[in-house]
């Protein structure tokens, strides 16, 4: 998996990432310290908004910022991108009231919503290889996974030496780093689409989505995800701590299990993937998330539920990280940064359902029936998604030309490299929409 960063480009780009994700993690723990200073008491009411906001801008964003991101510069881009989210961890510390919280919440969160998508959208390029985007794919899930661990423990140990307001500064210094990593790379040029009006722009990625049998079917699993990680991330705490009657240690193991399932599936991935096709893999890691969910309204125990929350991990690997193949292969290269931002709006619009159903199920009825809930409403997802996207479903299907650029290589003889696209030309002949 790691000669993958034998690649420069690739190697700088995922070092970005880590360190913006560490920064990221940092932040969320003085964001909540923060919010207790403030509010006291009534901290989880000043965080739910703020998650609320992050979902928001995340879902509104997104789309707008790719649509008049294309025809920037991919690494000015990102390196703006970062330095505004850099700039706003440095004011977070300074804030007296929570309506100012809010408001820099917003625009951080913003920045993100327009960063991740045009992030992800490069790497296919950087790495047009499908085994190394595979590989990359692992990477990227295995950082994501590290940095849930790596960084509640780089904040506890900061804490023992420094205030949480300083935590904002390591936050800033992971972005100002982010920034000059992708400063000391060339990024492959995007391919310029043809001029469009503001609205196809805004639209475009959601549409291809929408018309794309593979991705109809990738929203359902969404859906699946979604409320399965809902359950582990509001719900963790308050079981291990409130049903159980035990310590925060207690709640990173739990936390930590969850990760670690995440991690193993991440890790099979690449050798797994070149076996087996990308639509079994995730339905199978859906099945594991249902089965999970029902599974956990027998739950009594807090050793019983370590194994649980592994499993759950493990799926949730398993489903949601081959969905970066999926989008690489349903557009033209010009479009992939649209594709991605639907993806990341609509992919946030299922957890921004699922995080307050799983909280308020949790406080009102009791876990089992929020398992029992969220494992039900997971599982009809999983079957819609079986529906929807065909089970042929070949890497390249008939196509229309229909408004290719110039440059695609259909045109220009070099059709090999093209080979590996699922083309979406607003005309699909294979499949009715």
């Amino acid at each position: 998996m790691l000669n993958v960063l034998a690649n420069r480009t690739y190697r700088h780009l995922f070092c970005a990432q880590i360190v913006a994700l560490i920064g990221t993690g940092l932040a969320t723990v003085a964001l909540g310290l923060l919010a207790y200073d403030l509010a006291g008491a009534q901290a989880g009411t000043v965080l739910g908004t703020a998650l609320a906001i992050k979902m928001l801008a995340y879902i509104g964003v997104a789309p707008i910022a790719a649509a008049f991101a294309e025809r920037l510069p991919r690494r000015a881009m990102l390196v703006t991108l970062d330095l505004i989210r850099a700039a706003v961890a440095v004011v977070l510390p300074f804030v007296t009231q929570i309506w100012e919280i809010y408001v820099l919440i917003f625009v951080l969160q913003s920045a993100s919503a327009a960063f991740t998508p045009t992030f992800q959208a490069t790497i296919p390029d950087v790495l047009p290889n499908e085994d190394d985007y595979t590989r990359a794919l692992s990477l990227s899930r295995l950082a994501y996974d590290l940095e849930s661990v790596v960084s509640p423990m780089l904040a506890a140990a900061l804490l023992s030496v420094i205030s949480f307001h300083m935590l904002f500064a390591g936050t800033a210094v992971g972005f100002l780093f982010s920034a000059a990593l992708v400063v000391s790379v060339i990024l492959p040029k995007a391919i310029l689409p043809k001029r469009r009006g503001i609205y196809d722009r805004t639209t475009r990625g959601i549409r291809i989505y929408l018309s794309t049998p593979r991705l109809r079917g990738l929203l359902a699993l969404n859906f699946v995800i979604a409320a399965a990680s809902a359950m582990v991330i509001v719900n963790t705490v308050v079981m291990v701590q409130s049903r159980f009657g035990l310590t925060q240690l207690a709640t990173a193991w739990a936390l930590a299990a969850f990760g670690g399932g995440s991690m193993i599936a991440a890790l099979a991935l690449p050798k797994l993937l070149r076996n087996i096709a990308d639509r079994k893999a995730m339905l199978w890691g859906a099945s594991i998330l249902v089965i999970g969910m029902l599974a956990g309204t027998f739950v009594r125990s807090y050793a019983l539920l370590l194994p649980l929350w592994m499993l759950l991990g493990l799926g949730y690997s398993l489903a949601q990280t081959p969905s970066g193949r999926l989008l690489r292969r349903s557009a033209h290269a010009e479009d992939r940064p649209a594709l991605f931002a639907a993806q990341f709006a609509l992919s946030h619009a299922c957890w921004l359902l699922t995080y307050p159903i799983a909280g308020w199920l949790g406080a009102k009825t009791g876990f089992s029936v929020t398992f029992a809930g969220l494992g039900i409403f997971a599982g009809l997802a999983l079957i819609v998604a079986t529906k929807v996207w065909p089970q042929d479903d070949p890497m390249s299907v008939e196509h229309s030309h229909v408004d290719l650029p110039q440059s695609h290589p259909h045109l220009n003889g070099d059709a090999d490299k093209h080979s590996h696209e699922y083309v979406i030309d607003e005309i699909h002949q294979r499949w009715p929409r």
